[in-house]
């Protein structure tokens, strides 16, 4: 049976051009379309679909105020086309808090490089969030407006899919005293990262011992506005990298999109901020930094691969786990798409294999 489809836009010619892609796969059927947040709310109801794709800016009420309450009532996968403005991050991570999966830019131009690698990417994201639809209602995500740096924060929930168990970790020691040693703590992660790094990073006390080094895919545009946000919600400190900057104790380093971060070794590892090698997919790229790391850090790292679509991430741990670094993946059941960590799971490679909600509680007890 195909995937049933619900297009929200209050462009009549952009919902006829995302209807005309998806309904060209016959895997997916656009089942109804709506010109607003509230006919969208109620066609959702009406048709329930599995995945639903959303604009951001429509009349009447806007997609993030629609995402809000279909989250609410009817919840299911969504979808966000977004500006790649500095406006339109800060309106889709707020689309994000308020539950939406992923995004894409409205612009074909700026979501791959020809029109056709534009449509097969589309028709990959609605099969991948239908693929990973949650089983049980996910409430709308408290605004990350807030600034809550010096809040303790508990834990929140994982949200279950329907993805099969993982296969059990490899047990490696694990203990405490055996991750004490270590030198840095890297993070990567694509689809459902932005969310499953607020709940990690939040986790984390200000006194945190580890430098902090995160790759999220994500446009250029993207990143300085996430950095930002995550800084306000979190006790450590985040920001955008820079070239030169040192890795610090307490101190996340976003990788900035559209570009590679490079790890650089020594008695003060730094971040080289570099141009990605042609031919790259992902910039950032969770296996360009992991690698780098090999050179710079050697065992002494502990990376960890979040939820994401695709493999991105294995082959770097492949190439730290050959030098005797640590592993973590996150489990399949609280995994927007269960891609990136799945590939280090099957690979092997993950020597602890972990629910979200017990990724930051585990930081703790094992590192600080």
């Amino acid at each position: 049976m195909p995937l049933k489809v619900v297009v929200v836009d209050d462009s009549a010619f952009f919902r006829r051009r995302i209807v005309e892609i998806l309904n060209a796969d016959i895997g997916i059927e656009v089942v109804g379309t709506a010109g607003d947040g509230r006919e969208a709310i109620e066609v959702v109801k009406r048709l329930k679909p599995d995945v639903v794709t959303m604009d951001i800016e429509m009349p009447v009420m806007d997609g993030i105020t629609a995402v809000r309450r279909i989250m609410a009532e009817a919840p299911r996968p969504i979808l966000m086309f977004s500006t790649l403005t500095t406006d339109g991050a800060t309106a889709t991570l707020d689309a994000l808090d308020a539950g939406a999966m992923d995004f894409l830019p409205k612009r074909f131009s700026e979501m791959a490089k020809d029109e056709d690698s534009a449509k097969m990417l589309l028709r990959r994201r609605v099969r991948a969030l239908a693929r990973g639809r949650s089983s049980a209602p996910v409430a709308p995500r408290a605004s990350a407006r807030a600034d809550a740096r010096h809040v303790p924060a508990a834990p929140a929930s994982s949200t279950p899919s329907q993805s099969p168990p993982p296969p059990p970790p490899r047990s490696s020691g694990g203990r405490g005293e055996s991750l004490r040693s270590l030198r840095a703590l890297l993070i990567g992660t694509s689809t459902g990262g932005p969310v499953a790094l607020q709940e990690v990073l939040k986790a984390l006390p200000s006194q945190f011992p580890l430098p902090i080094v995160v790759i999220q895919h994500m446009p250029a545009s993207f990143t300085p506005a996430f950095a930002e946000r995550l800084n306000n919600l979190c006790q450590i400190e985040v920001r955008e990298a820079a070239n030169g900057d040192a890795l610090k104790p307490g101190v996340a380093l976003l990788a900035p999109g559209g570009m590679q971060l490079v790890l650089e070794g020594g008695s003060q590892p730094r971040v080289r901020i570099v141009d990605s090698p042609p031919g790259t997919i992902y910039k950032p790229s969770v296996d360009i930094t992991f690698t780098s790391a090999v050179a710079a850090l050697r065992s002494q790292v502990l990376a960890v691969v979040l939820t994401g679509m695709g493999a991105d991430g294995r082959e770097g741990a492949r190439a730290l786990k050959e030098q005797g670094a640590r592993i973590w993946a996150q489990d399949a059941a609280s995994s927007v798409v269960f891609g990136m960590p799945a590939a280090v799971i099957e690979a092997g490679l993950a020597d602890q294999v972990l629910a979200l909600r017990d990724v930051g509680p585990a930081l703790v007890k094992n590192l600080c």
